[in-house]
């Protein structure tokens, strides 16, 4: 039998991660964050997005096939 721990769920994302998780490109992530359009945190030369901001982000995109 495992006893393998539950993982911890993430709170916050490197801008790469957040890349990933938002099928976006790791430059395209640091020009959102510039632009103020993603907020961030930043600790020293480290910065990291809280997970509700990527879902704030994603749920404001519109689609715009039409």
């Amino acid at each position: 039998m495992s006893t393998a721990a539950a993982p911890i769920p993430r709170i916050l994302y490197r801008p790469e991660e957040a890349a990933e998780a938002l099928s976006l490109g790791r430059s395209t992530i640091y020009e959102l964050m510039a632009e103020g359009t993603l907020r961030f945190v930043k600790r020293g030369r480290s910065r990291r997005i809280h997970h509700n901001e990527l879902e704030r982000f994603a749920a404001s995109l519109t689609d715009q096939s039409h």
